[in-house]
């Protein structure tokens, strides 16, 4: 059984330049994957050649992104959202996602490194 987390990390970026990284083949290529079909609600993410299809399951702008990997159950999902605080303007990404108990150090280094070349593509 998969386990839901979250994961966190600060970028010094305004929602509106996020937002797209985030939800467009273009963004997403950038830094999540290596190349992006999109076919109505479908997303073929591409990585060294093996593709894994997504499903977009809800959006909203500059706020919010929810994908369900489409071998996945449905109860389980990844998300970005961005988070911004009221007071100091700081703009955080969290992550919702879900893995097994014994994957779950695996998927959280694979995200530091996703969210790392995110940040290199931002300048931050």
């Amino acid at each position: 059984m998969k386990n839901k987390f979250e994961l966190e990390y600060s970028l010094n970026s305004s929602p509106k330049i996020l937002y797209p990284r985030l939800v467009t083949p273009a963004g997403l290529s950038e830094w999540f994957a290596d190349d992006i079909n999109i076919n109505g609600e479908i997303y073929t993410f591409i990585w060294n050649g093996a593709e894994q299809s997504a499903k977009l399951l809800t959006k909203k702008d500059n706020q919010l992104v929810r994908y369900q990997w489409t071998e996945d159950d449905e109860d389980t999902y990844f998300e970005f959202k961005i988070r911004k605080d009221d007071l100091t303007g700081e703009v955080a990404l969290v992550i919702t996602d879900f893995a097994e108990d014994d994957e779950k150090n695996d998927s959280i280094d694979l995200w530091d490194s996703q969210i790392a070349e995110l940040k290199h593509t931002l300048g931050l």
